[in-house]
């Protein structure tokens, strides 16, 4: 072998090993910690600007897309623990005709993992009345607790319940 023949043939070597080396760093870099990465705070905080969106809806079924299939929801207005997906439908096809806005007060976010978090704080309803039209504002405690599950954040847990100095 030549030395010119030697060299063409590390050359080759070298521009192949780079461009392995490189597609390995690419796999490596999208299949590593960003993958899993936790979300922020305040991903987890606007999650409740969907369940809020999802109640603009008047639609229950829209409600209980955001819900896990073993979702447990402590109502703010009914005193049963609706713990199946048809019990919350049910839930919000009873409180969607008051027209419910929520409105977060205070909001303070502890994010488990890459797959779980809690927010929980005050939150405050204008809620209307069917029949008469007049408005009134409920303000309560709120606990959501998030899984991701197939890519999705679902509430898990649910519990809301009217302040008790209100």
């Amino acid at each position: 072998m030549t030395r010119r023949s030697m060299s063409k043939r590390a050359a080759v070597v070298t521009v192949t090993t780079v461009l392995a080396l490189g597609t390995a760093g690419t796999v490596a870099a999208t299949a590593g910690p960003q993958h899993n990465a936790k979300p922020s705070k305040k991903q987890i905080a606007a999650l409740f600007d969907g369940w809020n969106a999802a109640l603009k809806t008047g639609d229950p079924e829209k409600v209980a897309n955001r819900y896990a299939s073993d979702a447990v929801l402590l109502p703010t207005v009914s005193n049963k623990i609706r713990t199946d997906r048809a019990e919350i439908v049910d839930y919000f096809e009873h409180f969607l005709p008051n027209k419910p806005v929520g409105k977060k007060v205070e909001t303070i976010v502890n994010v488990l993992d890459s797959n779980s978090a809690i927010d929980t704080g005050i939150y405050e309803f204008t809620l209307t009345d069917p029949n008469t039209g007049e408005k009134r504002v409920v303000e309560a405690r709120y606990t959501y607790e998030y899984e991701k599950r197939g890519g999705k954040w679902l509430i898990v847990n649910h519990h809301s319940s009217v302040m008790p100095e209100g």
